[in-house]
């Protein structure tokens, strides 16, 4: 069902950073995305401006402040449950998840049995779910990745044979800590952390980059989205933050897909494919090739402890995934309220996957429920960590 020139859009995330991107397309490209409904979790100052700006009456709030909203001139809806009737309107071409968390997983398998482009941005909706949202999946390229490193994949790959492809990487920046020292290592503060070098992000997806935990998330996604085993899915560092993907093919043969690190332009892709937007003639500029550096570093996983927890994550599966998730949202939140060090992060989280002993989900109700165990062992952790450091 791909709508070739109007697309009404819903966008669910739309507070967020990569919510503010999606909104920037639209602006630009009128005549082609119409901005239909919006969600956010709790932000309803900034909600209500967006919806002021993009003339947009629907709008909801996942997790009200106060449990209420309720604003004259507009609909308004509350609850993960609203987004599944956001998504099933017929006046919806389109929806762009770029919301994070669990709630709007069930309104994403709405979307793709209804036929609905999607555009996603959200990993825990493949990481956790990606057995009950995948097969789903009704047509080729009916979900598209937005995340730049996925989309460089997704772009990579357009037309190969599956069959040829040797390995896919991930690209990293390294974040603000790729040439400290071990000595520096054991100093961080919160700080520094959500210093990253390159990305503009929320705090817990910044730390998640610093840590490298981010990258180790995104092989696990990629692993699903590509149908793709684990020792065909790797990450390297490139401080350039230019590439985004790598594939190598059988015969030697290299793809890499090249942009600036502006999240637009994976948006730009997912939202408007098969076609391609003009971003250069709207001012997105392409990087200058006679001045464009390009070098690639293996990732130092004894610096960066949490990508290859995440690895082994991947490749042990089960309930290891959602139990990752959850684990790991608790313990960055530690890290940003002072209540545990930098370098107790990869610690707890790996004795909260530990101490797991049970069977894996059979259904996406016990995958997002192992989330939650997740936290709730992680944070059982922190107050130990905290009475006894």
């Amino acid at each position: 069902m791909y709508v070739k020139n109007l697309q009404r859009i819903a966008l669910i995330g739309a507070t967020g950073s990569i919510g503010t991107s999606v909104l920037d397309i639209c602006a630009r490209f009128p005549e082609n995305f119409k901005i239909k409904a919006l969600a956010a979790q709790s932000n309803e100052e900034k909600l209500l401006k967006i919806a002021k700006k993009y003339d947009v009456n629907r709008i909801c709030l996942t997790n009200p402040v106060d449990g209420k909203f309720d604003v004259p001139g507009y609909e308004c809806l509350i609850g993960a449950k609203s987004l599944e009737e956001i998504v099933s309107d017929s006046d919806i071409d389109h929806v762009v998840f770029a919301s994070a968390g669990v709630c709007a997983i069930k309104a994403l398998q709405v979307a793709l049995k209804l036929d609905k482009n999607v555009s996603l941005a959200n990993k825990e909706s493949i990481v956790v779910a990606g057995p009950w949202v995948m097969p789903l999946i009704t047509r080729t390229d009916q979900l598209r990745p937005i995340d730049s490193e996925h989309n460089a994949i997704w772009q990579c790959i357009k037309n190969e044979n599956y069959n040829e492809i040797k390995k896919i990487y991930l690209t990293a920046s390294g974040g603000p800590f790729r040439t400290y020292s071990d000595n520096q290592m054991k100093k961080i503060t919160s700080k520094e952390a959500l210093n990253h070098p390159t990305w503009k992000m929320g705090a817990k997806v910044t730390i998640d980059s610093a840590t490298l935990m981010n990258k180790g998330i995104e092989c696990i996604e990629a692993m699903q989205l590509f149908n793709l085993p684990v020792d065909k899915v790797g990450a390297v560092i490139h401080p350039d933050s230019l590439v985004h993907g790598i594939v190598l093919f059988t015969d030697g043969t290299i793809k890499m897909h090249l942009s600036y690190p502006d999240m637009r332009i994976p948006i730009a892709s997912a939202m408007s494919w098969p076609e391609r937007l003009d971003l250069i003639d709207v001012g997105i500029d392409p990087p200058f090739l006679r001045e464009t550096p390009l070098s690639f570093q293996d990732i130092d996983k004894k610096k960066f402890p949490c990508f290859q927890l995440a690895l082994d994550v991947a490749a042990a599966g089960g309930a290891y995934p959602a139990l990752l998730i959850g684990a790991d949202e608790t313990v960055v939140n530690g890290f940003l309220k002072g209540e545990i060090p930098y370098q107790a992060i990869p610690i707890i989280i790996e004795s909260a996957l530990s101490k797991w002993q049970g069977l894996s989900p059979v259904s996406l109700e016990e995958a997002v429920n192992l989330v939650y165990e997740g936290q709730r062992i992680a944070s059982d952790l922190i107050q130990k960590w905290r009475t006894s450091y």
